[in-house]
Order: C-alpha cells, then structure tokens, then sequence
C-alpha cells in the first residue's frame, strides 16, 4: 500500500510581539483548517511583552521569512502563509522592501508579480500598491495595467471560474466624468481595457475586462456577482472595500510568485496581543487559500507532466 507524503505549508508568526503567534495557534487548533496537511511553523520567538515590539522581535520576523523562502526554494515547501510584520519597525533594522509581497518577488527574482485581496464575495488587485496617494497619477501606466490585469484573471481562473468578467475602476471620481475630473481613464484605463482584450488569452471570448467603471459603484456590482474581481489603481481603492465587506476574512495573495504565498490581511494589532480577543479568522482563510492554490498547482504540474504542452495548448480554451 503507497504512501503520500503530506503537502508541506509553511507558516511564519510575523512580529512575536503582535497577534501572530496567536492567530497561528488558534488557527491549526481550530479544526477549520485541513488535517491531511503538514504544517510547519517558522520563526523563533525572543523574549518579548506582548504589545511591545522591539528590534529583535523584528529582526527575528524578518528571519522568518528568510528561512520560509530559502526553504520553498528548495522544494520542501508548497506554499507560505506569513504572519503580520510591524513595517517601520522592520525598516529600522534593515529591512529594504516596502512589503512582504516585493520581499518575496526580490528572492525569487519575479518582475512580473502584484498585491491581490479576496475575501467573501470581493477579490481585488492592485495596479500600484505600496506608493504614496500624492504619486499615483504618475505611477499609472498602460502597461502595468495591462500586465496586473493577465495576472488576475490568471488567478480567477486558477480558482475554477473560466467564464471571466473583471472591472477595471477608474482612477477618478465618476471614472472622470468623460474627461472632466481627470483625463487618466482616457489616455491611460481606457487604452489598456482595450490592449487587455485583445491579447492572446482574451480576444477570442467576450470582452473580459470591462470599465473604466466608477470606483464608487463597482464594488458593490463585484459582490452583486456582476464581476468576478475588481482591478483597482491604488492601495486603499481596494483594500477599504475589502476591509469594510470582509475584514475577518479577507487574505492577501501574491501573484506571479512560483509558489502560493498567502497572508491574513490585517495588521499585528499589538493594542490587543496577549489579551485573548484576537480572532484568527483571516489566519484560518490564509491557510485554507494557501492549501487550494497548491493543490491546484500541483494537479496542473501533474497534468502537464501526464501531457507535455497541455498547459500552452488549452490556454486559450481556459479562457473562452
């Protein structure tokens, strides 16, 4: 009788003084994630009072996620659910990346990567993430929109649904009003919808992305199930109806990367570490996620190896 070797999901606890390691316990003892998986738990804890971040509890956070990566490179990991990092205090000892998400793109040398959110009924990715609000309209570009795009409707697909409908919201209030509240939905949004629709994976369907919609309605047709996802400009053009629509729930994901990397999306939440209030809802979520995307990347692995060219050849069905 054969043995399977259990899928291997790394886990690192974050900031030691925040919720992680909280969060972390709770979720594997909650019985809500899956038993058939060997989760591993990285990161060492130093000394430290809950609620009272230090530079050793961030120098050993930022540890943690070098082990996590070195460890997944290797192939002893499928995938990487990582806790939450307190970010000035990880600048503080040396941490150069403005995110997890870029430290993990950096490591695996991926260019072509991007911030993505999903919980409940809302899944959203973002064209610029970590920018300040001031610097946006500059940092908009066709190209970024138009390769951001590929990535999420690759990520929609992956997760079963191939009949595809994104919004792509627009960058001003009313989508700009024709032109007259800013001219970035014409000669930017607009140009890559069309640029989108066209490429090899979409063209031969129904248009796929549609927009540029009105950031203040788009989000309620996504969780009225007229999109699938939202493809948004900036950072809190997603992640505040995210937050507000599934806070307990909602999961950060990385795409682009060669191996899941998902997060809780919220913060170390240091006011209440050690209290026993915090809920590992999002933890649990990031798990499970963690846990569909590598079995799913691993059936295609396996069907690609069973036929050679399988994955190139039905691409294009994937998406009609």
């Amino acid at each position: 009788m054969s043995t399977r070797t259990p899928k291997r999901i790394g886990i690192t606890l974050g900031d030691c003084a925040g919720i992680g390691p909280e969060i972390v316990e709770l979720a594997l003892k909650s019985r809500r994630v899956p038993d058939s998986i060997e989760y591993v738990v990285l990161g060492r804890q130093p000394n430290c009072k809950p609620g009272e971040p230090t530079p050793e509890t961030a120098r050993a956070a930022a540890a943690a996620l070098e082990e996590a990566v070195t460890l997944v490179r290797r192939g002893e990991l499928e995938a990487i659910v990582t806790g939450p990092v307190h970010k000035a205090r990880m600048y503080e000892v040396g941490f150069r990346f403005p995110g997890q998400t870029e430290f993990f793109a950096e490591r695996c040398g991926v260019k072509d990567f991007a911030m993505c959110l999903t919980g409940g009924k809302l899944t959203v990715a973002l064209v610029t993430a970590h920018v300040p609000l001031c610097k946006v309209p500059r940092a908009l570009k066709q190209s970024e929109i138009v390769r951001i795009g590929l990535l999420l409707a690759e990520f929609v697909r992956s997760r079963g649904k191939n009949e595809l409908r994104i919004a792509v919201a627009g960058l001003n209030p009313h989508a700009g009003e024709s032109g007259k509240l800013g001219v970035e939905e014409i000669e930017i949004i607009a140009p890559a919808i069309e640029e989108l629709n066209s490429s090899p994976v979409t063209r031969h369907s129904s248009p796929v992305f549609v927009g540029p919609v009105s950031p203040d309605t788009v989000f309620h047709r996504a969780i009225d199930a007229e999109f699938d996802a939202v493809l948004c400009m900036y950072h809190d053009q997603g992640l505040i109806p995210l937050k507000l629509h599934a806070f307990h729930s909602g999961v950060n994901v990385t795409l682009g990367l060669p191996f899941p990397r998902t997060s809780p999306d919220h913060g170390t939440a240091f006011e209440i570490a050690g209290k026993g209030i915090a809920r590992p809802d999002s933890m649990i979520a990031a798990i499970n996620l963690a846990v569909e995307l590598a079995e799913t990347k691993t059936k295609t692995c396996n069907l690609e190896a069973r036929n050679p060219g399988w994955l190139n050849s039905n691409l294009l069905f994937l998406f009609s």
